[in-house]
């Protein structure tokens, strides 16, 4: 198959990932549905955290103070001091990563530094332990860097420490220091109904010395509230911008915005809020973790036929199948697997290539890595072919076999239609969220409206909507960052035209895991009350 044939046979053959601004439009007011139900429905997803967005926008300038600040992650462990300068320094939505001083371990962004911190991965056999063993490794992670921190900022030995804490697992909150796990997948044996603050207490009380204070712990926080809460903090805001939500899409995804605790379930809203003194608790907006990679969003993925017949193979072989069908669709854990799935279905039905000649790593789940793919693009087919043949040299298969450059040229264009697909899907999800903040006025349903608020939105100054993203897969993988923002524009075009009142924009910010721990520890205790709700 050659030339013009084949060019039409790879179309066809990827035309189930196909998505178009028109669908990415459609898609976003599908969402916007989605997600109001499982706000007000599911007990899942739309997660809230117990701080009232008057924490995290004070009006009377940021907090300032050095805080201690840990952040458990998948893979890794970090641990450190974050000194927040309040007012002193600030960026606006689209620099809120500036210059680092990585002298002496310190890191500098915009109003914040992250020092003395450590990282450290863990390991599958931690990972095995039961719980104990597990937290009473992590608080001999603490007390090594509070014993440093001892020495260098002559800490008070006899003065409770207080400690910010992100944690990227789903968790249930009462109040803002405590946290009940719910099951936590990403290779952890640990069951849910943990108590998170109790074991980490447990743990550093276990590991540290008589000569080292004890901690309190203040604030406990998910990956994607923390990245929420950090982007806040630096982000200098005004009548024209906002930074709006938190976004992660690396390994796996998620979402972290405001809404009005109206919205949610009786039976998940916290029972004690953080606010700031002098404020109404009237309706408050929480910070809400979505959780939105699980499966309440599947319905809408499946109504536009997003869903392909390659998702399928790889959620029915997952861990989990059915758990998290957004994630499948559009984070790094799976899309190089998704690619290799694909490859192996157009070798053997279109061109006739059996499996079993074919490098063997190709064939193992997950042998065909999205770090790969994140960097398999032109500038023409022979640098592909050799790509290729570095990765999976044919010397390793079990009969002849010769790679080509039309079989790395098919690659890539898998490799970049699962981009886009991503990409679209993610830039729906985040306009629809953010109508569901009603930061965004999306209209009626598409076929029973006209474009009737475009001259009335037109008399109104325009808001950059920023959106805080971090994560690898969305950096790295092919042209996903800049697609997205692509898609995020052409829906808000599609839907106000050319006199929209908002416009939504990426922006970098990376590592708020741990600056989000310690922003959140800092702000829940000044000029701060609980309130019952």
């Amino acid at each position: 198959m050659k030339g013009a044939t084949m060019d039409r046979d790879i179309e066809n053959f990827l035309e189930p990932l196909h998505i178009d601004e028109t669908m990415a439009h459609a898609l976003a007011h599908e969402f916007y549905r989605t997600f109001q139900h499982l706000s007000a429905n599911s007990l899942d997803q739309f997660l809230p955290t117990p701080i009232s967005e008057s924490i995290l926008r004070p009006t009377e300038g940021r907090e300032k103070g050095r805080y201690l600040a840990i952040d458990i992650g998948g893979t890794n462990l970090r641990v450190g001091f974050i000194e927040l300068l309040g007012n002193e320094k600030g960026v606006n939505g689209d620099h809120v990563n500036g210059n680092q001083d990585e002298a002496q371990g310190t890191e500098s962004t915009a109003n914040l530094r992250r020092v003395l911190e450590k990282s450290w991965p863990i390991s599958d056999v931690l990972k095995n332990e039961n719980a104990d063993s597990l937290f009473r490794w992590i608080g001999s992670c603490i007390a090594e860097v509070v014993r440093e921190g001892c020495e260098v900022f002559d800490l008070p030995r006899d003065r409770e420490l207080p400690m910010g804490v992100t944690f990227s697992f789903p968790m249930v909150q009462e109040t803002l220091a405590d946290a009940t796990l719910m099951a936590m997948g990403k290779g952890f044996a640990i069951s849910s109904r943990l108590h998170l603050g109790t074991h980490l207490i447990n743990g550093y009380e276990k590991s540290k010395t008589p000569d080292l204070p004890p901690i309190k712990i203040t604030a406990i926080l998910n990956d994607a509230v923390a990245t929420l809460v950090s982007f806040i903090y630096q982000s200098k805001e005004d009548s024209s911008h906002k930074a709006a939500m938190g976004l992660i899409c690396g390994t796996g995804s998620n979402a972290t915005i405001p809404l009005k605790r109206s919205t949610l379930h009786k039976n998940k809203q916290p029972g004690r809020v953080k606010v700031l003194d002098g404020n109404s608790d009237d309706d408050l907006r929480i910070a809400v973790n979505t959780e939105w990679s699980i499966n309440g969003t599947a319905p809408a993925l499946r109504k536009f036929g997003l869903v392909s017949k390659w998702d399928t193979r790889l959620d029915n072989e997952g861990e989990a199948p059915g758990f998290q069908p957004l994630e499948y669709l559009t984070a790094g854990r799976y899309l190089g697997e998704l690619g290799r799935l694909m490859l192996l279905d157009y070798l053997e039905h279109h061109l006739s290539i059996p499996t079993d000649i074919l490098p063997p790593r190709l064939l193992i789940r997950f042998g065909l890595t999205t770090t790969f793919l994140s960097h398999f693009k032109p500038p023409d087919a022979a640098a592909l072919l050799e790509k290729l043949e570095a990765e999976f040299p044919r010397s390793t298969a079990a009969a002849p076999f010769e790679w080509t450059e039309e079989i790395a040229t098919v690659l890539y264009k898998i490799t970049k239609a699962i981009e886009v697909r991503a990409a679209g899907i993610v830039a729906a999800a985040i306009v629809g969220l953010l109508a569901c903040a009603e930061d965004i006025p999306l209209g009626e349903p598409l076929q029973d409206r006209t474009n009737s608020h475009t001259i009335e939105n037109g008399k109104r100054p325009k808001m950059d909507l920023i959106v805080g993203y971090t994560g690898g897969c969305i950096v790295h993988f092919q042209d996903y960052l800049e697609d997205c923002q692509k898609f995020l524009d052409s829906i808000v075009q599609a839907e106000f035209g050319d006199h929209a009142p908002v416009r939504v924009v990426m922006s970098p910010c990376h590592d708020g895991g741990i600056t989000g721990a310690g922003v959140l520890c800092g702000a829940s205790q000044a000029r701060s009350k609980d309130v019952d709700v």
